[in-house]
């Protein structure tokens, strides 16, 4: 083993010890390591860096690794003086979509046709139009969704367990009563069309096994057609994760409405605060409502300090 790939080890448990998941960037500086070991490199250099960087791929997946060498090499330049650290305008810098914020009337367009899947008799209609349902009105990321465990989903109670989400954390998600009724029946339905269970998971597929990422996509891709959200042939438009967008949206703006601690509440819907996250900027200036409480209530801050 190579001394690069030794002090990757240790970076990367140390990291990993750090509550961080870290499974994509580890993979991505395995990579590197194994381009600096090919060319018997110990020592990183901004030189070698940038070709590596810029060896496959474009943006913004230049930046991806960019950022992913830089944190590693700051980290190795604690311990090798001769560590070069890339400037992070090496390469331009990656454009952040605009968050999508769905209207209600999209959402319900978006429902309406997902009860419309054939075939008639099928699973698949109240399966999709649950799941997007579900992302919409309780602010799940779709990999939660689909990570359901049928445990995870008491009715009983009103509540969602999620467990292991994005920040490594479990978290339980109240349920409103309209939308327990909606789960109850796509389960009651789930269970009369298979007969005998074969999955574990709440949301599955025509044949009872696990709904899987890429699926999920198409069939999203296929209602948002017809219902105006993307034309034909368009690669770019709304996505199944804008669903959470708009819910984390429209709770900020009730909690502003209420006159709560809007930082103090963040971690209920599972987001960093502010100061974590570009990602908030974005959502502002999606939500007009939202970028004028916010202004508003900057302004109380400043004048209470001046």
């Amino acid at each position: 083993m190579s001394r690069l790939r030794a002090s990757l080890n240790r970076y990367v448990g140390m990291r990993q010890g750090l509550g961080y998941k870290y499974d994509g960037p580890a993979r991505r500086l395995a990579a590197f390591v194994t381009f600096m070991e090919a060319r018997g490199a110990e020592t990183i250099t901004t030189g070698l860096a940038m070709e590596w960087v810029t060896s496959m791929g474009r943006q913004p997946s230049w930046s991806i690794r960019l950022a992913d060498v830089r944190c590693f090499a700051q980290h190795l330049s604690h311990f090798d003086p001769l560590t070069e650290v890339p400037p992070s305008d090496a390469v331009p810098p990656a454009r952040r979509t605009k968050p999508y914020i769905y209207s209600d009337t999209e959402i319900r367009a978006l429902l309406a046709a997902a009860l419309s899947l054939p075939p008639a008799n099928a699973l698949r209609r109240w399966t999709y139009h649950c799941l997007f349902g579900l992302i919409a009105v309780a602010g799940l990321r779709h990999s939660e969704a689909l990570s359901l465990l049928q445990a995870d989903v008491d009715l009983e109670q009103g509540v969602l367990t999620i467990r292991e989400t994005k920040f490594g954390k479990s978290r339980l998600v109240p349920l409103h009563s309209t939308t327990i009724a909606v789960l109850s029946d796509y389960a009651a339905r789930r269970d009369a069309h298979l007969g005998t269970p074969r999955s574990p998971y709440f949301f599955v597929a025509e044949q009872g096994g696990r709904l899987l990422h890429q699926y999920v996509h198409r069939v999203f891709w296929r209602l948002s057609r017809p219902i105006g959200l993307r034309q034909e042939g368009d690669r770019d438009g709304p996505r199944v994760h804008a669903l959470r967008h708009r819910f984390a949206v429209q709770t900020l703006i009730n909690w502003h409405r209420a006159g709560e601690d809007v930082e103090r509440e963040l971690p209920v819907l599972d987001l960093p605060r502010p100061c974590q996250c570009s990602r908030h900027l974005l959502f502002l200036s999606a939500a007009p409502e939202l970028m004028n409480h916010a202004v508003r209530r900057l302004d109380k801050r400043w004048e209470a300090r001046s």
